[in-house]
């Protein structure tokens, strides 16, 4: 008996499952906090160069605030004062307004910097002065971050297809408390860096496992509902990063309030479900068994199965090859898998490079940086509802490459509107997030159901490394604007535009069996007859 034959028979979305994507909820609503932690806790108030060292005990003492910085720090074409440069001696003639030719030249900043903590308390910025020629290093704590990320995804993804999904969740709980405690007590730039990229690998595992383990137990005729249903925990991550940022502005207590949620999710852990399509998969039919058992029973269900023994579920095609080890590298041995691997893996790369190119930068559209964090969150909920109806209607595929071609629309529109009208440029940021995170909740679905059981989460670990590739590159691209100061927004507007025409290229799953075996990848895809049952 095939195991989506068997959910349907128990309910594939009842209480078993409801219970098993709240005790997730609590883990995952950390994932959208440390992806997007950067935003505050690499957050760059205004500064200035420390011009106390000009201090010559006469004219300048009696100086107010505002004249002592007149008099020495630059003005830069806009007419604010330069964040970078000083000049070595008090320049009075600005006083009264004259230039004189004795005006010396600026020079960098001698003496550390002076921050506005109006904000922020204290951010990486403050803490180790990372601007001017150190602002790379500011945009290099994110990239570390994600490239931590890119390698923990097809690690856990290996080793949970290796030994199920669910001890490999406690091992990222267990592993992305501890790394991300460490690095809130860092004494150093290398420290700290190291240590985030420990807890971005570590927060890969839970971010994959967790899809995969909840889209296994859900039948095919609820599967889109359960797959935007589980977005949501990212938009709840959303808003709790914004309030928890508002209320706590110093970055060492900032990580440590949005990490703690994963002790909740540690002690949850004794009630997490295996996954039984792995369990069938690998042919321990035993251990599925009392799943399925369990599940039934919690959805009142049990006289559906009450014929279904460990020997039938044996006997199912599921544990035809369950004792054949699988690997990364089954994802590029035969044509249509190989095929739907590069196809895939392109479009995770775009809509990651995209969605956090945008996010990422939401002080860059003229509002606080709090506004902006819940005016995202925000706009995310009516637009996976959106989502949910465009997935039933017209499918993964189309529903994927109209997200992605509307953001890079709204990119482009951005590109042409200046930075002073910035009441336009927040709209159309608002609508670019918005269909970026509907590309990234349509993906994420999608993915999982491309894939077969035996090599799913090698595949979301292949996926998810490419899009962290994409997510790597992301911040860096921001310092293009010193070459041209369109450049960022026109290469996110590219790679967008260029991602969606990929999509066309991938198969489409609505209402489709998952396929089990790399062989099924082979085959044309079977569309389920499966009637929807009323609840």
């Amino acid at each position: 008996m095939k195991f989506d034959s068997v959910l349907s028979e128990i309910n594939g979305f009842g209480k078993f499952q409801m219970t098993l994507f709240l005790i997730q909820l609590v883990s995952r609503i950390t994932l959208p906090c440390h992806f997007l932690l950067n935003n505050f806790m690499a957050g760059v108030p205004s500064h200035h160069c420390n011009i106390s060292a000009l201090e010559d005990g006469g004219v300048f003492r009696n100086l107010t605030v505002l004249q002592k910085l007149a008099v020495s720090i630059p003005a830069e074409r806009d007419g604010t004062l330069s964040s970078c440069k000083m000049f070595t001696k008090p320049q009075y003639q600005y006083l009264s307004g004259s230039n004189s030719s004795e005006e010396a030249s600026p020079v960098q900043c001698q003496n550390g910097w002076i921050y506005d903590n109006s904000t922020y308390k204290s951010t990486l910025v403050t803490e180790w002065d990372l601007v001017c020629h150190r602002k790379g290093m500011n945009k290099a704590t994110a990239t570390i971050f994600f490239i931590g990320v890119m390698i923990g995804a097809p690690l856990f993804g290996f080793l949970s297809d290796r030994f199920g999904r669910r001890p490999l969740l406690l091992v990222s709980y267990l592993s992305s408390l501890t790394f991300a405690v460490l690095s809130a007590f860092s004494t150093s730039y290398v420290m700290f860096i190291i240590m985030r990229f420990f807890t971005g690998m570590s927060l890969a595992g839970i971010s994959i496992i967790s899809i995969a383990l909840n889209v296994e137990w859900c039948s095919i005729e609820r599967r889109t509902f359960s797959g935007v249903i589980l977005s949501l925990d990212w938009t709840l991550g959303n808003w709790l990063l914004a309030g928890i940022a508002y209320c706590v502005n110093e970055w060492r207590m900032l990580i440590l309030a949005v990490t703690s949620p994963l002790i909740l999710a540690i002690i949850a852990w004794r009630w997490l479900p295996e996954s039984a399509r792995w369990l069938m998969a690998k042919g321990k039919a035993d251990a599925a068994h009392h799943y399925i058992m369990k599940c039934a029973e919690m959805n009142n269900r049990s006289k559906c199965v009450s014929t279904i023994t460990p020997k039938t579920l044996l006997e199912s095609e599921e544990a035809e090859t369950g004792d054949k080890k699988y690997n990364v590298l089954d994802l590029f041995r035969t044509r249509n898998i190989r095929n739907l691997a590069i196809f895939s893996g392109i479009v995770w790369y775009g809509v990651a490079f995209t969605y956090y190119g945008i996010s990422l930068n939401i002080t860059g559209f003229g509002l606080n940086p709090y506004l902006s964090q819940f005016i995202f969150a925000t706009i995310e909920m009516p637009m996976k509802i959106g989502v949910y109806f465009a997935l039933e209607k017209i499918g993964r595929r189309h529903s994927e490459m109209v997200a992605l071609l509307s953001t890079g629309v709204c990119l482009f529109i951005n590109i042409f509107v200046s930075k002073d009208k910035w009441v336009i440029r927040t709209i159309m940021a608002v609508l670019g997030k918005s269909m970026s995170e509907a590309s990234f909740t349509i993906i994420n679905l999608y993915t999982t159901e491309l894939y077969p059981t035996v090599v799913r989460q090698n595949g979301l670990g292949y996926t998810s490394f490419m899009a962290r590739l994409g997510v790597s590159i992301s911040p860096l691209i921001m310092l293009l604007e010193d070459v041209w100061h369109l450049l960022p927004e026109s290469i996110y507007c590219a790679v967008a535009v260029g991602s969606s025409l990929v999509v066309l290229l991938l198969p489409e799953t609505l209402n489709t069996q998952l396929p089990e075996f790399i062989e099924d990848i082979e085959k044309p895809r079977r569309k389920s007859t499966r009637r929807k049952e009323i609840q």
